[in-house]
């Protein structure tokens, strides 16, 4: 397990999938303003599901996120486009509704860039977020993230198109213990 200040990410169980399920993607306001794609109901038990972890796909690195007091699953953190080459990835994070405020945001991107960075040798993260989405943007500046652009009307959310704010951090940009 990667350990934050109250966080630990360690790997996707079958009894994390249910909860994830219903407390983050049966939210349909949630899921469609978390995903780049429309959301459609997925059947209970199904293994076509964002949720369910192929440990074969190299690009893609996803975590459960918990609690370190207990351990209480609390979301999911990921590690995606992850790129060799360029030595590049991207962060995403979903904190379930009743963890949400209380600075798992921050502590999991943290906790990412440690991954990133240190044990993965990346170069550059990067994050996309919805630009109305402060919680995500304030983890990212805390951790030392820069805004680098706005891409305008780029999301189609829930009938309409809303902007993404694109953020990156460099490795050597990056202070380990920037959490604010």
């Amino acid at each position: 397990m990667l350990k934050g200040n109250k966080v630990g990410l360690r790997a996707r169980y079958e009894d994390d999938i249910p909860v994830l399920r219903a407390e983050l993607y049966d939210d349909v306001v949630n899921g469609s303003r978390a995903e780049g794609r429309p959301w459609r109901p997925i059947t209970p038990g199904s293994k076509d599901s964002w949720l369910v972890v192929d440990d074969k796909e190299q690009g893609l690195v996803p975590f459960s996120v918990v609690e370190l007091k207990g351990g209480t699953l609390v979301g999911t953190a990921t590690l995606w486009g992850i790129d060799n080459h360029n030595r590049s990835a991207h962060i995403g994070l979903g904190l379930l509704p009743s963890s949400r405020g209380k600075g798992y945001g921050t502590d999991v991107v943290a906790v990412l860039c440690h991954y990133g960075f240190v044990v993965r040798g990346l170069q550059r993260l990067q994050i996309e977020t919805l630009s109305d989405n402060d919680a995500m943007l304030r983890s990212a500046e805390r951790n030392g993230f820069v805004r680098e652009g706005v891409l305008r009307s780029s999301a189609w959310v829930l009938g309409e198109f809303l902007d993404q704010v694109l953020l990156g951090l460099l490795v050597q940009d990056w202070k380990p213990d920037s959490e604010g």
